[in-house]
């Protein structure tokens, strides 16, 4: 019988050593029962991070200052201005992050969270903020600060509504996390300001209509969600003065009206065959 040398063997996919058949092992053993908790450890990631982020842009912004030097190398620019686009490139790395949350909707069944803004928001933000982090490295910090800062409220929810329905009744606060981003994104429209540099122009034109694209898909959402479904009331919605009586009363006053409706020639007829 002929045996196939050891070194083919080797070579093939997880044969050659033990090492990934026993990772793949324990990562299946571990392999959680319910998504509630990464969920929520993802989130409160998130939180943190954030949190992080607006807090060292608040503490490298210069007042009245922006850091639009792209034609300038990184090692060039002054300190805080490298602190501007390290803290710059932590956003854009955020964005890849977030991209988990289309994984979880669909781990968790619920692809109708999957909606075109959902799509539109998160794949077009990740390549905004690669082009800003390549080519305006600090710049735009008034964005960014923002963007922060809204996430850290947002994911807080999120992480919140993962840990059960016990939470939800405290979680009333959905509604004025839409308002809050409509009022992130009319922020935006003022930070997209002319700067100097061919770049820059470049990139302040770019925010200004992605930011209207968004401003003009979260309306249209909060519209859908918050105003076009709430229940207007009717006449027709409101119980009638008969429908607010008892039962029983309502039985009887609805035979006495039904008999009062039949015409005296019929109460006649059935009076005589009685």
């Amino acid at each position: 019988m002929f045996i196939p040398p050891r070194l083919m063997m080797d070579s093939w996919f997880l044969v050659g050593s033990p090492l990934p058949v026993t990772l793949l092992l324990a990562i299946y053993l571990l392999l959680p029962l319910s998504l509630a908790g990464p969920l929520a450890a993802y989130n409160l990631e998130l939180v943190v991070l954030s949190g992080y982020m607006f807090y060292e842009v608040r503490l490298s912004v210069v007042p009245g200052q922006r850091y639009h030097q792209p034609e300038s190398t990184l090692t060039a620019l002054p300190f805080l201005a490298q602190q501007m686009a390290s803290v710059c490139w932590w956003c854009f790395f955020s964005k890849v992050l977030e991209l988990l949350d289309t994984v979880f909707f669909i781990l968790r069944k619920k692809p109708e969270q999957i909606t075109f803004l959902h799509l539109y928001h998160h794949g077009t933000v990740l390549f905004n903020w690669w082009a800003g982090v390549k080519y305006v490295p600090g710049g735009q910090a008034f964005v960014g600060m923002l963007n922060a800062l809204v996430h850290v409220f947002t994911y807080l929810y999120y992480g919140l509504a993962s840990l059960g329905p016990r939470l939800h009744p405290f979680l009333w606060w959905k509604r004025h996390l839409t308002i809050l981003q409509l009022v992130r994104k009319t922020c935006w429209l003022q930070g997209s300001q002319w700067s100097p540099g061919f770049y820059s122009q470049l990139f302040n034109v770019a925010v200004l209509l992605y930011s209207l694209s968004l401003l003009a898909l979260f309306l249209n959402s909060y519209q859908q969600t918050y105003l076009r479904n709430k229940a207007v009331p009717t006449e027709s919605s409101h119980p009638t003065w008969a429908e607010q009586i008892p039962l029983g009363p309502r039985l009887i006053l609805r035979a006495r009206t039904r008999l009062a409706s039949i015409p005296e020639s019929r109460k006649t007829e059935v009076d005589s065959a009685s």
